[in-house]
């Protein structure tokens, strides 16, 4: 998963290394919180943001790239070459990439990372237990990770991750694409995404993001071992909230989940792992745990130069854009959804809601609509709804006495019940500001703004599923044998949201 810069985009610059003086307690707890102003003035040793290409060239070649600071430290032979690519935004510099170094084919091994160059918590934390540290429910490892990265970030070219978080930097967790995660979009660029159900989603991963800020004290008292040897204040005076926020961001977008390890290893943050490699979702390659490293071992061939690709796992479009910054128009995962619920003031809603569950479902339900299988996700929801438009008690006792989701089913109660849902799809088609043919036109603007031409894939991916999804449900409508049928009355229709 991807990442937002450390130093540009996270303003970690503000956030030097600094000489303090020697104490007899190295433990930061015993600090004086009055220092938190020190630690955010500038000194000899910060990094420098838009200074200008010439003193990001001093440190390259000071610190030698990524790839060879990974040679140096234990990375054995790979196929692969770092390369790089101009940035949408002149501001900022070109961003890198792996690429293949030589011809591959599918099942070659590209690189093979040791695990001494793989950030995990198993890592960060040594001997601390893990387990009790994120069983609160409070904190995840992506805040475990953010605030490790921006210690190490504060102790400079002391560090040991110097060189990976310097590329970090570099990259502002912009991955391949060059947009950032919509977390750190501005109101106005949220404004792209009025209508899709994803600009919520981001307000409420932002308000977690918040309540993971709040508890990040408790990292500090509980994991005493990893913090001794920062002489810095706790973390929410050392690192107000945009900061963290930026951190979080940028590890979310870079952190790649391991599959068959131990829960303190299962987040990773892997040198020439994203945001380096691209994400593609009809792609099956994935960085895997092996003995003592992190491979990839590559699922197609590549020609010498190209860039190299994996899977980001099976995630809807929604979740590439706040996660990656990204959108697939080729992705066979991409859904939304469609919320049904029972009527709470129905007098049968007890009733109704045991056929429900009877039946795998609950009394609210969420029915995934994927893209291209629209009909089957309309016939899926049909026998919820039209139990909502059960009202005569005889009927009601005769569908709980029958198996499987069985409703008596008469011309007008079809007729309303597919009025409903058509209804249903043209008012969230009428929730966007744009039409899909405007969508269309616009990103044939090669001018157009990289967050807003991410944002109109985004919304006009979502407006095709609700296109078809009312095409589907006009079809049945149109099959009905009676057109003059009036739908019947539903005082207790189900919800659709």
């Amino acid at each position: 998963m991807e990442l937002t810069c450390l130093h540009n985009k996270f303003n970690l610059s503000a956030l030097p290394h600094l000489s303090l003086p020697s104490s007899k307690n190295p433990n930061p707890r015993f600090f004086s919180r009055k220092r938190n102003n020190l630690c955010l003035a500038s000194t000899s040793d910060t990094l420098v943001t838009g200074s200008g290409k010439e003193v990001s060239s001093k440190k390259d070649a000071e610190f030698g790239d990524l790839k060879s600071w990974m040679h140096k430290n234990g990375l054995p032979p790979c196929k692969v070459v770092l390369k790089e690519r101009p940035s949408y935004d002149e501001k900022h510099r070109p961003i890198h990439y792996v690429a293949a170094c030589e011809d591959l084919w599918a099942g070659d091994v590209a690189f093979s990372v040791p695990n001494s160059l793989v950030v995990t918590l198993e890592r960060v934390l040594g001997n601390e237990t893990v387990a009790e540290l994120l069983t609160t429910n409070k904190l995840s490892e992506l805040a475990c990770l953010a605030l490790y990265l921006m210690y190490e970030k504060k102790q400079g070219k002391k560090s040991f991750w110097y060189p990976y978080i310097r590329e970090l930097d570099r990259q502002r967790g912009r991955g391949q694409l060059a947009v950032e995660s919509p977390l750190l979009w501005s109101d106005d660029e949220l404004a792209y995404l009025t209508g899709s159900p994803t600009k919520a989603e981001i307000v409420e991963r932002a308000e977690g993001i918040k309540r993971e800020y709040n508890e990040l004290d408790t990292v500090w008292f509980m994991a005493g071992s990893l913090f001794q040897q920062y002489p810095y204040d706790i973390p929410t005076e050392a690192f107000p909230f945009e900061i963290f926020k930026q951190a979080f961001v940028a590890v979310q977008s870079c952190v790649v989940h391991l599959q068959k390890v131990p829960l303190a290893r299962r987040f990773a943050l892997v040198p020439l792992g994203p945001p380096l490699l691209a994400y593609r979702s009809n792609c099956k390659a994935m960085l895997s745990a092996v003995a003592g490293a992190v491979e990839l071992v590559v699922d197609r061939p590549y020609k010498a130069g190209e860039p190299i690709v994996v899977w980001c796992g099976p995630q809807p479009n929604s979740k590439l854009l706040i996660n990656y910054g990204f959108v697939d128009d080729d992705n066979s995962y991409d859904r939304l959804v469609v919320e049904a619920a029972l009527n709470t003031e129905d007098p049968q809603y007890q009733d109704k809601r045991l056929v429900v569950q009877r039946n795998g479902k609950l009394s609210v339900q969420a029915f995934p609509v994927y893209a291209g299988k629209e009909k089957e996700a309309v016939s899926d929801m049909l026998p919820y709804l039209r139990l909502g438009y059960v009202s005569d008690p005889s009927e009601m006792q005769s569908v709980l006495s029958s198996q499987g989701p069985v409703c008596p089913v008469s011309s007008c109660m079809e007729r309303a019940v597919l009025d409903q849902l058509a209804d249903y799809f043209k008012r969230r088609l009428a929730g966007y500001p744009t039409t899909l043919n405007e969508d269309e036109s616009l990103l044939l603007d090669p001018n157009l703004n990289p967050k807003k031409r991410v944002a109109t894939q985004l919304v006009r991916l979502e407006k095709k599923i609700l296109h078809a999804c009312l095409q589907a449900t006009v079809d049945l409508i149109d099959q009905l044998p009676d057109h003059t049928v009036s739908p019947c009355p539903a005082p207790y229709a189900p919800l659709l949201k």
